[in-house]
This record gives structure tokens, C-alpha cells and sequence, in this order.
């Protein structure tokens, strides 16, 4: 990645380089989708605002208009060297390492990497796995909730039995992994059978061999898939033949480095966020050949028809 590219530097570049990526063929209005649009550059205007001339739209906009930078005041060159260092770090990087290399507030690098993290999102309209295929699945459990649980992470009523007794008081992640493509995490509020067993339907083409280590929560699904094969950790056994779940525990792994070493802090009602974040930059690894630039141009395409706002509609909070 060179960070001493124009337009990691200079507005104007930015916005050149973002309309390059954007519209390839030229700008296209974000309002109506035409393809007739007049450039207002000059003095009255100011750089890079562009007029739809479709008689039933005539709306003004910028390439920025209709993706997670609309009115935003940041300069666009910092938005780019921002969208690079999360893409490009493989554990992330904090709101208050990139106020600091940005030179913005806390504030505004926070909410700029969600809006980054919001582009970073897939829709999850594509099917995991395949005839022939693997896919791996997998829950874990992550923080601590801000109150403490009256059922266990099931759903189940808790009863304390001893010192080793008590709710888990963490926050449950279901992650599915293909065997050499990508991944999905959700963040559920209780990891139950239905729960876990939906997610895996909805997500994953029948034809697939479903690997998963002995629990339960697989059991029932697993049967409505080509085949259904297992691990036994509970007695040691991680790896038989090619049947075993490291690739997930892998993911887990950088996963949850991250979220220790990098965020330290992240409440439930933004993890799914943090997961689209690590999802992402595993599915665009350098190992599938997707480097930094390819994998921020995957950003900025990403970043088309979603807003993020301070507060909803309603007004209430985010």
C-alpha cells in the first residue's frame, strides 16, 4: 500500500480517484440513475458537484451522495486513508489510533469507522458451499454482558451448582466458514438449536458437507445437508482425516485478538458491526490474491446505496 499516493494527500485527487472507482463510465445520478449529468465546476460551485439533466430529476450530487460519506465534513482524502488502514489491518485499528494518524476527534473516527465498517457489510444473498464443498460451523462466546445473565447462553433458567456454576455472561457468535472461501458471523441472543439451526439453513446450499464439532445444536440441522461429520473435542480428537473445524477456530481466533488487543471495548449493541469488519478482511485476503488496494476499492464499491446516520428517523440514538 503507498500511503504516499495523491490521494491519500489531497482532496481534490480523493474525489478524482473515488469518481474513477465509482463510475468507471462516467457519472451516473445517484437519485434516478441516468447516465445525463453536467459537471458544475467553476467558481459558482463547488468541485465535483454534477446536475442530473433528466427533466424529471434535475437533482444536484456528488460521488459521495447515496454512500456512507454523504455529509460527512471530513476531508475525502482522510476518508481513503481511513478506509485503507482498517481494510489493510488484519486486527483492525482503533478510533483513537486513527484520530491520532487522522488528526480528527475521537468522536468523529469512531463513527467513521462505523460507517466503514457498515460498507464493509455483505448482504449474505449468496448461499455458502456447494456440491463437493466444506463448510464449518462453529459458536463461540465473547465479553461480557453489561448485566449479569438469569439463563444461560441456551435460553435455559440458570441454576448455580457449586463454584463451577453460573451463566456464562458472554455474548454469543455463530460464525459459518466455507474450506477455502469466506465466512458469516452473527451475533445472536441466545445460541439455542432453532437459533443456531436457522442460521446454518438459511445460509448454506444443501448439497454442502457440513462439518461441526459433538454439540447438539448441529444435530438436527445437520441432517438436511449432504452429509453431516464431526469432531469429538470432549475426548481429544481435533482433526480426522480431513473432517474438523481448525479453519473456524482459526477465524475465532484473529477474531477475538482483535477485539481484546486492538477494540478492548465493544458493546453488544455494535458487535454484529465488528464482525462484518473481520468477516470482511478475511474474505478479502491476500490468500484468495485480493490485496490492500483491491480489497479498498471492495470498500468504496461497498459503500454504495448504505447511510449510517448519528440518530435514526425517529430521532432516537443509534
Amino acid at each position: 500500500m503507498n500511503l504516499t499516493a495523491d490521494y491519500f494527500n489531497d482532496a481534490d485527487k480523493a474525489r478524482e480517484y473515488l469518481e474513477a472507482q465509482r463510475w468507471p463510465d462516467g457519472p451516473v445520478c445517484p437519485h434516478c440513475g441516468s447516465l445525463k449529468a453536467t459537471s458544475l465546476d467553476g467558481a459558482k460551485h463547488r468541485p465535483g458537484l454534477y446536475q442530473c439533466n433528466e427533466t424529471e430529476c434535475r437533482e444536484q450530487f456528488t460521488v459521495t451522495v447515496g454512500t456512507v460519506m454523504e455529509r460527512s465534513k471530513i476531508p475525502l482524502h482522510k476518508w481513503l486513508l481511513a478506509i485503507h488502514l482498517l481494510g489493510s489491518s488484519k486486527k483492525g485499528m482503533s478510533a483513537h489510533q486513527l484520530h491520532r494518524t487522522l488528526e480528527i476527534t475521537y468522536q468523529s473516527a469512531w463513527f467513521l469507522c462505523h460507517r466503514i465498517r457498515a460498507a464493509m457489510a455483505d448482504d449474505g444473498s449468496t448461499p455458502m458451499g456447494g456440491e463437493g464443498k466444506i463448510v464449518e460451523a462453529d459458536e463461540t462466546y465473547f465479553g461480557n454482558k453489561k448485566e449479569r445473565r438469569t439463563t444461560r447462553t441456551s435460553g435455559e433458567p440458570f441454576i448455580k451448582k457449586g463454584k463451577r456454576g453460573g451463566p456464562a455472561n458472554k455474548r454469543p457468535v455463530v460464525s459459518l466458514v466455507e474450506r477455502g472461501g469466506s465466512v458469516r458471523s452473527f451475533h445472536v441472543g441466545h445460541a439455542t438449536a432453532a437459533t443456531v439451526g436457522k442460521i446454518v439453513a438459511d445460509n448454506v446450499a444443501r448439497e454442502t458437507r457440513l462439518h461441526t464439532d459433538e454439540s447438539r445444536l448441529y444435530t438436527e440441522v445437520g441432517s438436511k445437508f449432504a452429509a453431516h461429520e464431526t469432531v469429538k473435542h470432549s475426548v481429544g480428537e481435533y482433526v480426522r482425516g480431513e473432517v474438523h473445524t481448525n479453519t473456524i477456530e482459526n477465524f475465532y481466533s484473529v477474531f477475538k485478538r482483535g477485539m481484546t488487543g486492538v477494540y478492548q471495548h465493544c458493546s453488544e449493541k455494535h458487535l454484529h458491526r465488528y464482525l462484518a469488519e473481520f468477516d470482511f478482511r478475511y474474505n478479502n485476503r491476500s490468500k484468495l490474491g485480493i490485496e490492500d488496494t483491491e480489497r479498498a476499492a471492495r470498500i468504496i464499491k461497498g459503500a454504495e446505496g448504505k447511510r449510517l446516520t448519528y440518530r435514526r428517523p425517529d430521532r432516537s440514538p443509534l
